[in-house]
């Protein structure tokens, strides 16, 4: 079973090389984050034809996760709770074909921060605060459970090129690295780290000061898996090719991040 997660930065934008990618490596499941885009303009018609179904809980201009299949995925539930007025999180049980096993996945998008100390930063880290809590009262650590996306929270200082530059920032601050641990400490092995132990892989690069040419990245898009299926992942690797472009095929800042399972 092979599953990836992408933060595409506009669906729409991005729709010839999400389709490519379809093509070309065929995952099991492909969760993608930050649509831009409502349900109604997601471009169904064109990921219909690669083979895969899309559940998809869009938001106009910000936002939007979406799960792909080739298999339909079931029981899809959006968000996290009545007040979850932005469009982060969806997940659903998917399978590597009709008999399989299922395995719930979750295609979570987490709120920047912004700023330390401001607003968008005290909603970043409740929104983790309630996403810990919605895993503790839907699943138990030995169900087969994924939880993929952008988490904007880079671990550890392995996972950045230059840690002094970022240290404390949104993405890097000691207190949302530790609500990112508890997350995992409830049931999940992060399995990117499981298969580079040493670090020096990144998933994001600023557009702007030449970021990915001098890969001065950041790791902070990440696939957890719980133990019956971390047990079975035979590697993980992010597609750094995805965030190659030119002026005419502008990528998004953000690479896919693939995790494979023998299950």
């Amino acid at each position: 079973m092979r599953i990836a997660s992408w933060n595409v930065n506009s669906v729409r934008a991005r729709q010839a090389r999400v389709t490519d990618w379809l093509r070309r490596h065929r995952p099991d499941v492909l969760c993608l984050q930050e649509l831009k885009t409502t349900d109604a303009a997601f471009p169904r018609e064109a990921i219909r034809e690669t083979g895969y179904k899309s559940a998809v809980h869009g938001q106009k201009a910000f936002n939007g996760v979406a799960l792909l299949s080739p298999e339909p995925v079931t029981g899809v539930r959006f968000g996290m709770d009545n007040d979850d007025r932005q469009a982060r999180l969806i997940g659903g049980v998917a399978r590597s074909g009709p008999t399989a096993t299922g395995v719930t996945v979750y295609s979570a998008y987490f709120p920047n921060g912004r700023k330390v100390g401001s607003d968008a930063y005290a909603y970043k880290l409740s929104w983790m605060a309630r996403l810990l809590e919605l895993l503790e009262e839907r699943h138990d650590p030995r169900d087969p459970v994924v939880l993929a996306g952008d988490f904007n929270v880079a671990p550890d200082d392995r996972d950045a090129n230059d840690p002094a530059k970022w240290a404390e920032s949104v993405l890097c601050h000691s207190a949302v690295r530790g609500a990112l641990e508890r997350i995992r400490e409830w049931g999940f092995v992060d399995v990117v780290r499981k298969h580079n132990p040493d670090g020096g892989l990144f998933s994001w690069w600023d557009y702007r000061r030449l970021a990915f040419p001098r890969n001065d990245g950041l790791r902070i898009d990440h696939i957890f898996a719980t133990a019956p299926v971390a047990e079975a992942s035979t590697g993980a690797w992010v597609d750094r090719d995805q965030r190659k472009g030119r002026k005419t095929d502008v990528p998004s800042d953000h690479a896919p991040v693939v995790a494979e399972f023998d299950l």
